[in-house]
């Protein structure tokens, strides 16, 4: 996934830092297997012996794209309630139990899933296990506890995304741009919705979700798959399979003209966004090959310091004082592909949005030249290698592809697809894909810290 310049906001969630230490870890290393338990939980082990640790991920198929309207937000608040108890553990007792192992855990909430991880020493592994199958059937909502974390919520709400100009104008961008799909709706939650919601409601929806059968449990680290099989058994094996209910998905109507929206609020300098409409991994009437030609696109665009949109627009033409692409083909469901800046001192968005499409034109005319496509997708796939030097990236890449619905051995072919893309393929989606009947534009209009001072 494609994350060239998008603020790190846009991710919606917290992925722990790791130190790169080389370019050769994952394609050289032991490839993950799977098992199956009787009630459904799908299990996927990668085994990585540098370093006697572990780290375990469970990923549940449910976001905010599963999210009828009125109850936006709820998997995020059920994630927050996740760690207030059990009818065996205290609140937050979860958390001190992983700490006094010398551990570390957390949880994230995505459009298309929740998760949440320990990392600890691999001798501690059964007690993860222990403590996620307590809460996969055992959660105890209280009520007051619930009062505290919608608050919680409402905070984080607040400083994430209302008190930031360019968060809010992501935000408004994603409604504008989304009609019917609910990627249109913030991770976090419409703060109405927030208000609204009652602890049945989120009763509800961890008996609609919170199930083994609708679950992928992911392993990496210095571990024996057999091993980890059994243990998985051992605690989540006599966990009983549900019928899961989701919401249908609502089909996103063609796009059949530019759409436009303009946000003011007190920022230092104006912010651009242009998304355009297409495809995941698994789009429906996409050609096999679109995806990994938009991911080159995305990269070619705005992948570092030598990509076209930072060459052209910030060091030779100056429009720009920063300018980014991104594209998540990992998505469950058609998704945009993101191109944003801010004007440089003295230049207008108007300016910036010239030079951005005329950058654009320039591959839908010319076909990107070998030697440049070469260095491209030498860098991206070198990238992709780097940040899978993480035990816990290896897991996240697996959770990623198992839960959005393309399976993981779709990530394990990933970089060799890649590496097929030709410049003709990289111009056949820009001309596809990047028009202006299929754009959507969103601008920060500053209107002065003044203002919010007063």
């Amino acid at each position: 996934m494609i994350r060239a310049r998008l603020p790190v906001w846009l991710l919606l969630l917290t992925i722990p830092g790791h130190v790169v230490a080389s370019t050769q870890t994952v394609e050289l290393d032991t490839k993950p297997s799977e098992a199956v338990l009787d009630n459904g939980l799908k299990v996927l082990v990668k085994p990585d012996h540098r370093a006697p640790v572990v780290v375990s991920q469970i990923w549940y198929k449910v976001g905010s794209s599963y999210e009828p309207d009125g109850l936006t937000g709820i998997s995020h608040v059920l994630e927050h309630m996740m760690f207030k108890g059990t009818e065996n553990l205290k609140p937050n007792e979860f958390s001190r139990i992983i700490a006094n192992n010398g551990g570390r855990e957390n949880a994230f909430t995505g459009r298309d899933y929740t998760a949440y991880f320990q990392q600890l020493e691999k001798s501690k592994l059964p007690i993860a296990f222990e403590l996620e199958a307590e809460r996969m059937q055992y959660l105890k909502l209280d009520s007051e506890e619930f009062k505290k974390e919608v608050q919680v919520v409402l905070e984080e709400r607040r400083l994430r995304t209302e008190d930031k100009p360019e968060a809010l104008t992501y935000e408004k961008f994603r409604s504008e741009a989304f009609k019917r799909s609910r990627y249109g709706n913030p991770v976090i939650g419409w703060p109405e919705d927030l208000y609204a919601l009652t602890i049945e409601d989120l009763q509800d929806w961890y008996r609609r979700f919170y199930a083994p059968n609708n679950a992928v449990l992911v392993v990496v680290g210095d571990v024996v798959a057999e091993d980890v099989f059994e243990l998985a058994e051992r605690h989540f094996g006599s966990i009983p399979s549900q019928e899961v209910h989701p919401y249908p998905d609502p089909a996103e109507p063609v796009q059949r003209g530019k759409r436009s929206v303009t946000v003011e609020a007190p920022a230092k300098v104006a912010y651009f966004l242009l998304g355009f409409h297409v495809p995941d991994l698994g789009g429906g009437e996409a050609k096999p090959w679109e995806p990994y030609a938009l991911e080159v696109l995305a990269y070619l665009l705005g992948g570092g310091k030598t990509a076209r949109l930072n060459r052209q627009l910030i060091r030779e033409q100056r429009v720009a004082a920063s300018v980014g692409a991104g594209y998540d083909p990992v998505a469950r469901l058609d998704t945009l592909f993101v191109v944003d800046g801010n004007p440089a001192d003295g230049r207008t968005v108007a300016e910036l949005r010239t030079a951005l499409m005329r950058t654009i034109d320039q591959i839908k005319i010319k076909p990107v030249t070998e030697g440049e496509l070469d260095r491209v997708k030498a860098q991206l796939v070198a990238s992709k290698v780097f940040e899978t030097d993480s035990i816990f990236y290896q897991g996240m890449r697996l959770g990623l592809f198992e839960t959005n619905g393309h399976g993981w051995k779709t990530g394990q072919e990933f970089n060799e697809r890649l590496r097929r893309v030709t410049a003709d393929q990289v111009q056949a989606v820009a001309n596809e894909y990047l028009v202006v009947r299929n754009m959507t534009e969103a601008i920060l209009q500053p209107t002065g810290l003044a203002e919010a001072q007063q």
